[in-house]
């Protein structure tokens, strides 16, 4: 038995693992107890989701839709004696035909319908190289700059509004500085369902402390550690964020030094703010339910000025048509109180998926090349191409390893669209939804059976290598195929060349971080931007703004949704919100295949208030709004949910919960509102 070290292959908090393994199956997952990131402790999925790696149904061997091959018959000609019927939908192919095939239909599309007509959509689950390479291989060789990422479902607003207020859209401090903070801000983030190994820190200061401040619609789990404790109405965050700033300007506890020296625009600010009539904590007084948060605001206010203080925020914040903007309303906290760019004072945006800051770090965006530079031309976001394909614009999708038709919003409107394509390629280690759909499905190494880079949510890289060995392909070497096929002259023999280009390309951030380094530190990681040393803490000198200063750019709240319902005595109907337990993560297809993870949690489940049981007479709902509805849901009841607000997780692609969400979004980049949606119940 050896023990091998690696990464975690779930969430943003990007754990270091160890593995026991023994004729090429993993027997057990543990962390080391110096492991930086972990603690030398794992979440349940981290721990015990490494099923999915042997699971039956895994895709191991290319697929072709029949119907696909009877559509275009110079493909089918052309792959004929690979083909070996599988079932009545699929035959099952090789490698070299499936990339045959979608380089033939590929070339074929932009002959026909031109270079744009081809987007590439995914890549956080994936290793950076393949992000790069994914990106690369869609801008150069297909010449379209149609790429995105699932960081447009998630944390594009956070990279949106810091990005406007500070030049720079990821954390600014590391997981432990935790223990050096004398204040803590958590909001719109379950952190121990979504985030559990930075919960654990959170927990322990707040226990030692009682220093901890919890925003949230629903009361969580962090509120038992909490000194405040704050449940907030639907789509309240903007309002609350401005509030606590309204607090600190009209009772002057900014830091007038940083402000002169560091800042600019906070006297334009300070006059929108005080003249703001939503601004005011006193506002929540007139807002039924909600009358204590304007006292709890003031305290939270006070404290946060005064002490060197950390916020936290995850997709409760980001889901929202005024993600982008709360985003800013967090950054200028920081500003006007100099919690920022110090040690135990600063900004944590809990991203998603394993490697999303990676992705984006690649330039996996349309707006931006790696390292974040202009691209020559700019391409649509993922809703904005949804559009496209029903316009018959967009005619072929790339997809790897984001489960499009389960995870994006409005599932109606997505169905049509991907019904009207001429080709779907994607390439996954199951037959998730979107495979499902598609027309050449490709299996892949999974994380645990490669090696690559992958960038937590601290901008910490790790060095993933092989827990067990496959024969799989990885994603860079699928993409280096369909170039050649392409006209292309892609010619790298392992994941570390693609990385040596990447640091060349991306020098900003990565030029120090050859996979020697990287592997030397395997267990501690590097903090990008990784030069003759890595960079902890952002922000100690310049902000990263042209001018190197922050910037201050105020948005009012706009009155709307469950708020303006109350204020008018309607509040009528449900306010649904969603989220994850911490069994599953995110679309399930390798956390549904462990059987101890799956015994926990097997279906989504709609928590109901104890207030509102009598409207609830069947063990079963539907959930319905004016886009589509849910299949039957069963349902909880319980005191951890407000009158009138419904709570469900999304995991289960069969509950159809995103049929829900229509085409509400934030405002400046796109990202669904999945975190309120009005539903009327209907008794199954």
């Amino acid at each position: 038995m050896e023990t091998i070290d690696s990464v975690c292959t779930y969430c943003g908090v990007g754990c270091d693992i160890a593995a026991h393994v023994e004729d090429n199956k993993i027997l057990k997952i543990f962390a080391h107890p110096d492991g930086v990131v972990s603690q030398g402790k794992l979440c349940i999925k981290g721990k015990y989701g490494f099923d999915f790696v042997d699971a039956d149904d895994r895709l191991r061997i290319p697929r072709i839709r029949k119907s696909f091959l009877e559509k275009n018959p110079a493909i089918k000609e052309a792959v004929a004696s690979t083909l070996v019927d599988l079932d009545e939908t699929w035959y099952e192919t090789d490698l070299d035909a499936a990339t045959t095939a979608c380089a033939m239909k590929m070339q074929e599309t932009q002959k026909n319908y031109g270079r744009k007509s081809i987007c590439s959509i995914g890549g956080a689950r994936t290793s950076c190289e393949s992000s790069y390479l994914f990106q690369k291989f869609t801008r150069h060789t297909l010449n379209s700059p149609h790429v995105d990422n699932c960081a447009r479902v998630c944390h594009s607003p956070s990279l949106s509004g810091m990005r406007v207020t500070i030049g720079e859209g990821a954390a600014t401090n590391p997981y432990n500085d935790i223990y050096n903070c004398e204040f803590m801000i958590v909001i719109g983030s379950n952190t121990t369902e979504a985030h559990p190994i930075i919960s654990n820190r959170i927990i322990d200061v707040a226990r030692e402390h009682d220093n901890l401040a919890v925003f949230d619609v629903r009361e969580i789990k962090l509120h038992r550690f909490a000194k405040y404790t704050a449940i907030m109405p639907h789509e309240a965050n903007l309002l609350t964020l401005n509030m606590l700033a309204y607090v600190i300007i009209d009772e002057e506890l900014y830091d007038e030094s940083f402000l002169e020296e560091r800042t600019k625009d906070f006297d334009d600010f300070k006059e929108k703010i005080l003249n703001d009539p939503y601004a005011n904590p006193d506002y929540y007084k007139g807002i039924e339910g909600y009358e204590g948060l304007a006292k709890t605001i003031r305290k939270v206010a006070r404290e946060y000025a005064l002490k060197k203080s950390m916020i936290f925020w995850g997709l409760g914040i980001t889901e929202h048509i005024d993600g982008s903007y709360a985003v800013m309303a967090m950054v200028h906290l920081a500003l006007m109180t100099g919690n920022i760019g110090k040690p135990g004072a600063g900004l944590m945006p809990l991203r998603g998926q394993n490697n999303v800051q990676g992705t984006c770090d690649m330039g996996m965006l349309p707006y931006y090349d790696p390292d974040y530079q202009e691209p020559k031309e700019v391409g649509l976001m993922t809703p904005q191409l949804v559009d496209e394909m029903l316009e018959d614009r967009v005619k072929v999708v790339l997809n790897i390893g984001e489960d499009l038709t389960h995870i994006h919003p409005n599932l109606n409107k997505i169905d049509r669209a991907f019904e009207k394509l001429d080709m779907i390629f994607v390439q996954e280690l199951f037959m998730t939804d979107i495979a499902n759909r598609a027309d050449i499905v490709v299996g892949v190494k999974s994380a645990y059976e490669k090696t690559g880079v992958y960038v937590n949510a601290m901008r910490r890289l790790h060095l993933s290598q092989p827990l067990v060995k496959s024969d799989l392909p990885d994603d860079w070497e699928v993409l280096q195929m369909l170039d050649n096929k392409m006209g292309g002259d892609y010619d790298y023999a392992s994941s570390k060349e693609v990385w040596e280009e990447v640091q060349k390309v991306a020098y900003r951030r990565f030029s120090g971080a050859d996979y020697h380094r990287l592997e030397k530190h395997r267990k501690r990681g590097l903090q990008w931007p990784v030069h003759t040393e890595d960079t902890p803490i952002l922000h100690q000198l310049d902000f990263r703004t042209d001018d190197g200063l922050g910037h201050f750019k105020y948005n009012q709240y706009k009155l709307r949704g469950m708020i303006k319902e109350i204020m008018e005595k309607k509040l009528t109907g449900y306010h649904l919100s969603t989220g994850r337990t911490l069994a599953h993560y995110n679309n399930a297809a390798q956390t549904s295949r462990s059987e101890k993870l799956m015994k926990r949690y097997d279906e989504d489940v709609l928590l109901v208030c104890e207030e509102d049981a009598a409207d609830f007479t069947t063990p079963t709902v539907i959930l319905r709004s004016a886009y589509g509805e849910t299949t039957p849901l069963t349902i909880k009841i319980t005191d951890k949910v407000q009158p009138k607000t419904l709570f469900s997780t999304f995991h289960h692609a069969k509950s159809k919960i995103n049929a829900l969400f229509g085409d509400a979004r934030d405002e400046v980049i796109l990202t669904a509102a999945f975190k309120t949606i009005k539903v009327e119940v209907i008794p199954v």
